[in-house]
């Protein structure tokens, strides 16, 4: 493992000396210090308590948010070790309930898209159009327990079709349009869905893209597919895909907004990890533990309410956007966009920021450092008054990313650079109203989330890296895997290498000041010599040089036990080539910034760098490649943003 680090970054922003009084976070510490008569002097001794006495803790969180159970619990929670342990036991709620709450004419959603004019949405209209299309997936035959599938961009019929979908007690899955036809099968033929919303095509920027011969070929494969509803997206006539429902009809007549009462653990939706490599993984999410876990991070971590305007930049085949829609949980306005986001720059997402009043805007670490790189300063270009919060998950965010926000957005906001998973549909590690933010570091770790640092023989460790691993249950761990009846894919996912422990993947290092460094993938590390680096540390060095618009390093172990062969792929910028003056630029800047022993033994320029539909880099799939698998069994196409990107990397391989 790494060398314990003692060094303190710089402080970059600190919470109002009456966070405490102000904030969500505050009320409920405050609940809590009362009902349990114990002293919280501050967020650490908050966060201990919550992953102390786990029961105590997610009980208040209920009662601080109200939530609705049609039957009450027995009891908070069975059984002591993961993944073995189930929550509020016969408690019956409903997920769209909590969402609904709000009846009035405050905007419930605003959508700006590329493809048709903005739309806004108030909540008492959105509980119509929930009903609605309740009603028409009940004459559908839709009812407790059946799958509905959507092919739907970002938008608020999706929203609707979510909402009407929990409603009723069926399950949810959606898929991003963009998503290739084989990675659309490879999700939706393991759960069956008797229903698939889908809409014609959608515009990308300037480009218009119709998907009905791919909604047409997805629909051949789904033998036990009963009914397609069909949004006229890119055409509102359209009658390209024959023999659907539309979804005028689906949502023609009137219903009465009533919500089925579930279990607990009942599936609210199915997430699918990326399936670069083989199937994805099918992870159902139960109602409640969404529920209540996304009330404390929306709620508390993120100090969301009825007044506030709610973005994460997202597509519906990412888990950000089921976290996005939580936003209503609270009473939020959520502001959805569909398209492309560098289109026609990068201005795009901040003048929707200013247009709409954002206050928390979410994006991922990559879009930020882009403007970066661009020299971007929309603090001086647009209005960002209303902006309390930014957002960044997707990768890590290196320190010169914090200091652009602070130095060229905005010097008072809540930098919250956040990172969990697909796996729980959260965050693990994150920020607060009340927790200061230092250069470079994740601000806590999330109430409720015992998370750790371990080394190789399993014990935790505090200022050096370690395996990412969560040693306490959370209510929003998978109900379990689609079709895995016995659990064992499941355990092997997360329990093999610690039993009774999760283990994420994932480096990360946890100061002595309880803020936390994510250093990348724990299968994508760099051991040159006995000394490892994760790739995040190796990126920040090279893409910080003005020629390297991206990059994606592989490590190929020696059998032998030799140091093994390093290999560095560079995308640059245009109008510079891998001269030797350029390879001397970089490779001096990794030997000055990480050591000599992580100088690339091979410096190659790609055209682009292979990523998932969002936005993470490749590194075990190329690796794989360059050891000799074949490239249709590294990466399925349709689970890539770029699949043409590999072609490259393919021709490297095999010339080495």
């Amino acid at each position: 493992m790494s060398t314990p680090t003692t060094d303190t970054p710089e402080l970059l922003w600190s919470p109002e000396d009456d966070a405490w009084e102000t904030s969500e976070l505050g009320a409920f510490a405050r609940a809590v210090a009362t009902t349990h008569g114990i002293d919280i002097g501050g967020y650490d001794d908050l966060w201990t308590w919550s992953v102390e006495h786990i029961d105590a803790f997610w009980e208040a969180v209920v009662e601080h948010f109200d939530v609705v159970f049609h039957t009450p619990p027995s009891q908070v929670r069975s059984g002591t070790q993961m993944p073995d342990v189930s929550w509020f036991t016969d408690a019956t709620l409903n997920y769209a309930e909590h969402a609904l709450r709000r009846d009035d004419d405050h905007t419930a959603i605003v959508a700006r898209s590329q493809t048709r004019d903005e739309r806004r949405v108030t909540y008492a209209e959105l509980r119509d159009q929930v009903a609605r299309a309740a009603a028409g997936l009940r004459r559908l035959g839709v009812g407790h327990g059946d799958r509905v599938a959507a092919y739907l961009p970002n938008i608020p019929e999706t929203i609707v079709a979510f909402l009407a979908t929990a409603s009723i007690g069926a399950v949810w899955s959606s898929c991003a349009p963009e998503f290739g036809v084989t990675s659309v099968i490879d999700r939706l033929e393991q759960i069956a869905p008797k229903v698939l919303l889908t809409v014609d095509g959608y515009r990308y920027g300037d480009r218009a893209i119709d998907r009905s011969e791919e909604v047409a070929a997805i629909r051949d494969a789904l033998p036990g597919l009963q009914h397609t509803v069909l949004l006229g997206y890119l055409d509102p006539g359209t009658e390209a895909i024959p023999d659907v429902t539309t979804w005028q009809e689906l949502t023609a007549e009137a219903g009465e907004l009533a919500f089925e009462p579930v279990a607990f653990d009942h599936p609210l939706y199915i997430l699918f990890s990326s399936g670069t490599t083989g199937i994805p993984k099918a992870i159902v999410h139960g109602h409640g533990g969404i529920t209540i876990e996304h009330l404390k991070m929306v709620g508390l971590h993120h100090d969301l309410g009825p007044d506030d305007a709610f973005f994460w930049f997202t597509t519906t085949g990412w888990m950000m956007w089921n976290f996005l829609v939580s936003g209503l949980l609270v009473g939020a306005t959520v502001v959805l966009f569909d398209g492309d986001p560098g289109n026609p720059d990068l201005d795009t997402l901040w003048q929707l920021a200013d247009d709409t009043g954002i206050t928390l805007f979410g994006v991922s670490a990559p879009f930020l450092m882009s403007c970066r790189k661009q020299g971007m300063t929309p603090g001086d270009d647009f209005d960002l008054s209303a902006l309390a919060q930014i957002g960044s998950t997707g990768a890590p965010l290196p320190p010169e990313g914090f200091d652009w926000v602070y130095d060229d957005v905005k010097d008072d906001v809540l930098l919250a650079s956040v990172s969990g998973g697909t796996d729980m549909c959260t965050a693990f590690v994150g920020a607060s109203p009340v927790t200061p933010v230092y250069e470079g570091e994740i601000s806590c770790r999330c109430l409720g989330a015992r998370v750790e640092a371990y080394d190789e023989d399993g014990s935790p460790v505090i200022g050096a890296r370690g395996e990412l691993v969560i040693t306490a249950p959370m209510p929003s761990m998978p109900v379990g895997f689609w079709g895995d009846d016995d659990g064992s894919r499941y355990r092997h996912a997360y329990f093999d290498m610690f039993p009774g422990v999760w283990r994420h993947g994932d480096w990360i290092r946890i100061t002595e000041r309880g803020t936390c460094v994510i250093t990348g993938r724990s299968d994508a590390t760099l051991n040159r010599g006995g000394v490892r680096m994760g790739t995040s540390e190796f990126y920040r060095a090279v893409e910080d040089l003005d020629e390297v618009a991206n990059a994606l390093v592989i490590h190929l172990e020696d059998d032998g036990g030799g140091p093994g062969t390093l290999l560095l792929f560079v995308v640059l910028r245009e109008g510079h080539d891998l001269d030797d003056g350029l390879r001397s630029r970089i490779t001096n800047r990794i030997r000055s910034d990480l050591s000599p022993r992580h100088v690339p033994d091979e410096l190659h320029a790609v055209p682009d760098v292979p990523r998932t539909l969002s936005g993470k880099k490749l590194e075990v799939p190329v690796k794989k490649l360059f050891a000799g698998a074949e490239l249709d069994d590294v990466a399925s196409e349709g689970a890539l943003a770029n699949p043409e990107s590999l072609g490259a990397f393919r021709r490297l391989a095999q010339r080495t």
